[in-house]
């Protein structure tokens, strides 16, 4: 009778076992299947330009080395700067198969009032790079050393648009060399440069793939870095810190999916941006070739330093009387 009673345990034991592998089995399989369709990449820009370019990028290194087993499409939606994009991205609220790339304008058009999202409707994947800056001047410009800045009245330099990174780090140099600096808006990047090669202003802040082919043609000269530790591209120039002031300030080019997508999806996207950004294929066609600098954050680490860029964008708007 006793033998009875235990085989029956056993029996209903091992049938509540099958029932428990039964219905994990589609659970799992339904994550081992993801993703199932193509990806959508929103680019809140044009064709052509940064966030098209860092994109498309990200995407052809992910196909080359065979990293999912989907395609991702590409979709421009360019207007009001970034606003179209990011609002659309944001609506798809808890879809695994959108993702988008961060540039100024996602922190910028939400201060502003000018966006229907915010960044709380996004959720960071990861970074995959660091965009620094460099303040350059004209080759034979009587600005030698940031002590020079310093010892100045007053200085020009030149920004696209009433807020961005250069306008960031012009208040920065302002504060920390306590020096006036006036800042002229320009329509574009080439007419910043052009700005300071006429002497229509002291100084500008760019990337190192709009400085370094200056320098090459010994038109400007490189003063500073923005990055914590010198480039690898210019390793001859210091960064502000090593020359005593605190100034640091760079763009992560990152990637973000929309508020809600679950954690084991971000997981996912995390582990294939870590690939892209150890692979040599995205070293050549991205890091080397725009002379951008390696550096890949996880989902955490990324979003903390969003709003450590956030805050930083807040503090230098309401300076200037753009928020409250």
């Amino acid at each position: 009778m006793q033998a009875r009673t235990h085989t029956g345990r056993r029996r209903l034991l091992f049938a509540a076992c099958g029932t428990l592998l039964a219905l994990a089995a589609p659970l799992a399989a339904a994550q081992d299947n993801y993703p199932s369709k193509n990806m959508r990449m929103i680019i809140p820009f044009g064709a052509g330009g940064g966030s098209d370019v860092l994109a498309r990028t990200i995407g052809s290194v992910i196909k080359d080395l065979k990293l999912v087993p989907v395609d991702i499409l590409y979709e421009n939606l360019p207007g009001s700067s970034g606003a179209r994009g990011y609002k659309e991205a944001s609506r798809r609220k808890n879809d695994p198969y959108v993702m988008a790339t961060v540039s100024v304008s996602f922190f910028t058009t939400p201060l502003i009032g000018r966006a229907p999202f915010k960044q709380e409707d996004f959720t960071p994947v990861a970074a995959i790079s660091m965009s620094p800056y460099v303040l350059a001047v004209k080759a034979d410009s009587k600005l030698k050393t940031l002590e020079d800045f310093g010892a100045a009245k007053r200085l020009t330099t030149g920004t696209v648009g009433v807020v961005s990174d250069a306008r960031l780090l012009a208040d920065m140099v302002s504060k920390q060399l306590k020096v006036r600096v006036d800042v002229v808006p320009f329509d574009g990047e080439g007419e910043i440069t052009t700005g300071v090669l006429g002497e229509h202003i002291d100084f500008m802040f760019g990337n190192p793939s709009e400085i370094m082919p200056q320098i090459e043609a010994g038109t400007m000269r490189a003063i500073a870095v923005s990055a914590g530790n010198r480039l690898s591209s210019m390793p001859n120039v210091p960064t502000f810190k090593e020359q005593g002031y605190d100034i640091e300030h760079t763009m992560l080019r990152s990637v973000v999916m929309p508020a809600g997508v679950k954690p084991e999806v971000i997981a996912y996207w995390e582990g294939v941006m870590r690939k892209v950004a150890e692979s040599k294929e995205w070293k050549e066609r991205y890091l080397d070739r725009f002379k951008e600098e390696a550096r890949y954050e996880n989902a955490k680490d990324a979003a903390a330093l969003i709003k450590q860029t956030n805050d930083r964008y807040v503090a230098v708007m309401k300076e200037l009387d753009i928020i409250k």
